[in-house]
């Protein structure tokens, strides 16, 4: 969702983790197919990560295409109400904890937001709360730190691309996606790759947005959402491998 140049990635010690919490404030999609609504997320071997996870990929590829309209305008308010409903829509948490899920998000995103002086170690324990409270939730495998330290990555990656368009391969962001992918949801990297194509897509679509100067009637929205649909298509189709 963010983007900026991570200056750090060691690990942060207690007192840096105290200093650094206070501040967290503590219709092109239908090629998806309607046949993906309401299908549930399982890992490999057949069991649900969750019985409420459950998601329509065009639905939510329209919520997150909005979110980073709202993220470049820097329209915060809008992206938090954004949040709420990806969050919710993806990974099923009761309203309280999804509402402190989006908090999370939000912090973590205006930390990183700012170019070139944003705050990468805070976004990143930001996104370390967001992990955990997943983790809490929903059973999930992975350590919340190291999903959050893969999160923050790509953000790191992807606003290198924007910076150096025309030096970076655009490779490193697929696999810094599908590297978050695989372990978040404990699959092989070939499985999650097709979904991470289709995410580094959209974020080309929307780059050219933001340097055509993010015109809200552009049909490079229109290509990076259904682009976001096929990203979570083939998150779907990852996940119910046998």
């Amino acid at each position: 969702m963010g983007e900026g140049l991570v200056r750090d990635f060691r690990p942060v010690d207690r007192e840096q983790h105290d200093a650094v919490s206070g501040r967290l404030g503590l219709d092109p999609e239908r090629g998806a197919g309607s046949n993906l609504r309401h299908c549930s997320w399982r890992l490999r071997s057949g069991s649900p990560i969750t019985p409420r996870r459950r998601f329509d990929p065009r639905h939510l590829a329209q919520v997150e295409s909005a979110l980073w309209v709202a993220y470049y305008r820097r329209e915060w308010l809008a992206f938090l109400r954004y949040a709420v409903f990806l969050i919710r829509g993806v990974f099923g948490l009761p309203w309280p904890s999804t509402a402190r899920g989006s908090w999370f998000l939000l912090r973590a995103t205006q930390l990183w937001a700012p170019t070139p002086d944003n705050d990468p170690v805070a976004a990143r324990l930001a996104m370390e709360r967001f992990y955990r409270l997943l983790k809490q939730h929903n059973d999930e495998p992975f350590d919340p730190a190291e999903a959050a330290r893969l999160e923050v990555e790509w953000w790191h990656v992807h606003r290198e691309h924007q910076q150096n368009n025309a030096d970076v391969d655009e490779q490193a962001l697929v696999d810094a996606l599908a590297a978050l992918y695989a372990y978040a949801l404990g699959l092989p990297d070939a499985a999650v790759r097709p979904a991470a194509e289709q995410r580094a897509l959209a974020m080309r679509y929307c780059d050219q947005w933001v340097r055509a100067g993010c015109d809200l009637k552009s049909s490079l929205i229109t290509q990076k959402r259904a682009a976001l649909v096929r990203s979570y298509a083939g998150l779907l189709a990852a996940v119910g491998q046998p």
